[in-house]
């Protein structure tokens, strides 16, 4: 008679017998992921396809935790897990354990995600990152206090740039907990505040030994950094997720360290050159100015108050000069001209013309009888102390050595006094 089995029991016959197949326990699938899904709980669900057929398989989360890049669908793997079936749904299925990109790396696809999705959020742009100072006075050094990166670091720095203090921030730079280790490192620089400049790095090996450097905690600590970092992570070919996101990336540790500080030698070198410009530009300078100085002398020479005085007062003596000779002339013309009026006048009054034009004409002949001049023409002459001093009318007013200007009908003479005589 044939058994009767309830469903359940019936399922949990089935997973029995899955479980007891011992190549079922630990088999290599190839397939493509579909229908992923991460749930709140940790745990991933997804479908493992091909072109002909499909299983479900569902990821732990204990077993999801050491998964080093994120699952997404189409994407081709190789799990490892076991066959076995779910006693409530009665579902055959896969239970993995570890996802292995298929063709590539589990860390390389896990570089290339966090790489994306950092640079689609700005971290890699040019414009955020920060310059680094030309002469650093202190500078930290993120790094494993006891590699030899750090030793090579200490070294090149004191050589090339001895002013500069280092400070050590140690941190752990391989294994579990190390990209905390360096975020936390970075985080204590910024906070006291003294550094320039931050070295953060470590020596050369596999890309299992730099992952620190590829974790995104460790990308954003370097990216929220107020102090600029220097990236110096392994060999020259390597290449890491922290070197796109710090402010500039070395090739090593020890190129880090060239990079951060000056030459010593090649500052002092430029400072002499400086300094040889700068006293040949200010000879140049100083013999330029007393150029300038010896002009402006000579120029005020030419030009001084009493010269000027001078000058001016030689073109009033010269106006005096020709107004002096214009005057004469102009009142002769002018004497004239009244005599001439005065004749027609008196000729017209002896024709009857009014009385008061001939008394007018008498007063013009008159005056014109007592003009200055007029006394001048009948040998009479003026004198002056000077061209333009006083009239000279006693001879008590002066005294031996003076200079008289006798100005006569026509012309003037300049005489010196010999002697004076007073009238008794």
């Amino acid at each position: 008679m044939a058994t009767i089995y309830t469903v359940s029991q019936l399922n949990n016959e089935i997973k029995d017998l899955l479980d007891a197949v011992p190549g079922y326990r630990n088999l290599l699938v190839q397939g493509e992921i579909s229908n992923y899904k991460a749930h709140s709980s940790g745990h991933h669900y997804l479908t493992l396809k091909d072109r002909d057929a499909a299983i479900n398989a569902v990821m732990f989360r204990s077993d999801a935790m050491r998964l080093k890049f994120r699952l997404e669908n189409g994407m081709k793997v190789i799990v490892r897990a076991r066959v076995s079936s779910f006693p409530r749904t009665g579902a055959v299925q896969l239970y993995i354990s570890e996802i292995i990109p298929d063709g590539a790396g589990a860390l390389n696809v896990a570089f290339e995600q966090l790489k994306a999705k950092l640079a689609a959020e700005g971290l890699f742009a040019e414009s955020r990152k920060k310059p680094i100072p030309s002469c650093p006075m202190s500078i930290a050094l993120v790094t494993s206090p006891t590699g030899a990166a750090v030793r090579d670091m200490i070294r090149i720095l004191g050589r090339r740039w001895p002013l500069a203090k280092v400070v050590l921030y140690p941190a752990q730079v391989q294994g579990q907990g190390a990209a905390e280790s360096i975020a936390r490192a970075i985080a204590l620089a910024n906070a006291i505040g003294e550094a320039d400049v931050i070295l953060c790095g470590r020596g050369g090996g596999s890309m299992e030994d730099l992952w620190a450097f590829n974790e995104e905690v460790t990308a954003r600590a370097i990216a929220a950094s107020e102090i600029p970092v220097i990236s110096a992570v392994g060999h020259e070919p390597d290449v890491t997720i922290a070197d796109f996101v710090a402010d500039l990336r070395a090739p090593t540790p020890s190129g880090a360290a060239e990079l951060a500080v000056p030459a010593c030698e090649e500052w002092k070198a430029t400072a002499q050159m400086l300094d040889t410009r700068l006293h040949a530009a200010m000879e140049k300078q100083t013999e330029a100015r007393r150029r300038q100085l010896e002009n402006l002398r000579e120029r005020l020479s030419v030009r001084t108050p009493v010269r000027y005085i001078a000058e001016k007062r030689l073109t009033l003596d010269t106006l005096t000069e020709r107004l002096e000779q214009t005057i004469p002339e102009r009142l002769r013309q002018e004497r004239q001209r009244v005599e001439t009026a005065s004749h027609r006048l008196l000729a017209a009054g002896k024709s009857g013309l009014d009385k008061r034009r001939l008394r007018f004409a008498q007063t013009v002949t008159a005056l014109d009888a007592m003009s200055p001049l007029r006394v001048l023409s009948r040998g009479y002459a003026v004198a002056t102390k000077g061209k333009r001093g006083a009239v000279v009318t006693e001879a008590g007013t002066l005294k031996a050595g003076d200079t008289l200007h006798i100005r006569f009908a026509k012309g003037a003479a300049d005489c010196r006094v010999l002697d004076t005589e007073e009238e008794q």
